[in-house]
Formats: structure tokens, sequence, C-alpha cells
């Protein structure tokens, strides 16, 4: 079983402790069975949580970090702090063997601090990112995404983006099914991807309220049929430009790109659990074309439908 292991250190941030102790530790397979194990571990078995609310005992200490799969590091009161050699060291350790290491908001200030993420492109929460970039010249801070994966190390923004990037490790480790039962257990949408905004208000709301939420569930709803950046801007009572605007303010994206990605999502759900041809999924989920299907798929998912349905095949075909 994929073993995640939790490090706390002391001034742990309480939240980012328990996301991936949550969302790893409900993941469950096809068949009901726990998807991941999950460890809290330190380098002292009592550690202070960052508000001083309340302690906690770490069952293991930092030789669960020698077998552990993958290494969650949750942020710290004061990021900028300094790091006992002894967690560097087994960080450095667990990498070189191949060990998946991912941080949660200021956590990738401790990600940082063991020289990892040396000419890579990284992301912290927005309120962080210019002390991070600073800090540490040779990496590449992005604060405007949700999570960066660069494979064996990944990054992501404040609170809730946490939540995002442990639901696309899910699917990275299990499939889109598998993350889709985690995030309806978390009552929250899988179809954030890690290139999506962090929702930084740079200027006060428009006066009217404006809000794209009913039109990404009216997009949502109608996905499958045949939708132009005209139709969407006119069931939206905008313009195109503005359409774009008030997309790229709110999401980060545009609203085809938008659609592309809740499509394939979609895709993905039925390549595991149906025996659908790759033709008939592509109209399904609302593409006109099955080479076209193909190429986003690809572009997006990194492999071809085929080659993702039988890595990630999860139910008898029906």
């Amino acid at each position: 079983m994929h073993t995640v292991a939790v490090l706390a250190l002391d001034a742990v941030i309480s939240s980012d402790l328990a996301t991936p102790l949550d969302l790893f530790g409900r993941a469950r397979l096809a068949d009901g069975t726990p998807a991941y194990r999950v460890l809290v571990c330190g380098p002292a078995p009592e550690i202070a949580v960052a508000d001083g609310a309340f302690s906690l005992t770490a069952p293991h200490d930092l030789s669960a970090l020698t077998s552990a799969d993958t290494i969650m590091l949750p942020g710290l009161a004061q990021p900028a702090a300094s790091i006992s050699g002894d967690v560097l060291d087994a960080l450095r350790s667990a990498s070189a063997r191949g060990a998946r290491i991912a941080s949660i908001c200021v956590g990738a200030f401790t990600l940082a601090a063991t020289g990892l993420l040396a000419g890579r492109r990284a992301t912290t929460h927005w309120a962080a990112a210019a002390e991070l970039a600073r800090m540490h010249p040779a990496i590449t801070v992005d604060p405007d995404v949700l999570y960066v994966d660069n494979g064996q190390l990944l990054t992501s923004a404040g609170a809730a983006a946490g939540l995002d990037l442990c639901l696309h490790m899910v699917r990275r480790d299990h499939g889109a099914a598998v993350a889709a039962d985690s995030a309806r257990y978390a009552v929250m949408p899988l179809e954030r991807d890690g290139g999506q905004a962090q929702f930084i208000v740079h200027e006060p709301p428009a006066p009217d309220g404006a809000t794209l939420q009913p039109l990404l569930l009216w997009i949502e709803r109608n996905a499958h049929r045949e939708l132009t950046l005209d139709a969407i801007a006119a069931q939206a009572l905008m313009s195109t430009r503005t359409l774009n605007r008030r997309f790229r303010e709110q999401t980060g994206t545009t609203p085809l790109r938008w659609l592309h990605r809740l499509r394939l999502r979609r895709a993905q759900l039925l390549l595991e659990t149906t025996a659908h041809p790759v033709e008939q999924i592509a109209a399904q989920v609302g593409f006109g074309s099955a080479t076209t299907f193909r190429d986003r798929f690809r572009a997006l998912v990194g492999t071809s439908p085929q080659a993702y349905r039988r890595a990630f095949r999860t139910a008898p075909a029906g």
C-alpha cells in the first residue's frame, strides 16, 4: 500500500496538517479498500501547533520518512524559521531514493530549505511568494497558480489549494474515479487544475457583485452540447471580451479552456468505468471530433485515451 508520511514540526499550521490526513486517509479504491496508509511523524513526540491552542503527539519519528512513498510538508507559523539538519537530511535522503515530496502553503519554505527546489518552478501562498523568492533566488516562484507539479516535487498555494494538490496526486496515483469520489466526500470540485489562479483580489469587486458561479454551473450542465464562446457569452449576458476578462480575473483561465478541462475530466471517468469506444466518449463529453479529443486529452493528461484506460480501469466495463 502507498504510504503517505505527514511531517509535523513545531508550530505546524493545523489546517495544513489536517488536509492530507483527511484527503488521503479517506480515499478508497473501487473495491472499498483504503488507497493509502497515512502516518504522522516528527522529530519529537510532542508537537505544538501554530496557534498554541493545543499540542499533538506524533506516533512516528523521522525514520518513517525512510520508507514513505509520499512525504507531505505542512506550513509553519514562521515559514522562514531555521529547519533542523536532521529533518533536512532525512528529506534529502528520501528524495534521493525516489520518494515524492509535496508541500502545502508555506510548507514550500521547508522544502526549499533542502535545496531540492533549486532550478525548479514552485509556488506558495501569494502573500509569502516574494519572501520565498528573496530567500531562495534559484527557485522560480510562481505566485499566481494553485499548485506546481514537477513530478517528484510538488508545491501548492494556501489552504484550499492544498486540497486541490492532494486530489491531483490521488488522480495521478489511482485515476479520476477515485479522485472524484474523494472530491465528492470533501464537497469540493475536481475540475480546478494547477494553473488556475489563486483568486487574488487585485481590485474591489464589481458594484453589482458579479460572479461567474452561476455561469460555471450552467457550463457544467451543458458541457455535452456544442458550446461556442459566443454562446457562453450570450448565456452570461456579456460581450465575449468582458467574459474573457471576468474569467481570467476569477479563474485564471479562459472560458473554452475551462470547458475543455471539464470535458476531459468526464472523459477520464468514462474511460475508467465503461467500455465505450473512444469515439463515443468524445461525443458524450462534447467533442465533435475524436481526433480533437485525442489531441486535447494527450495535452492535458500526458498520454492517449487508450493508454489511460489500460492504466486506470477501476471497475468492470459496462
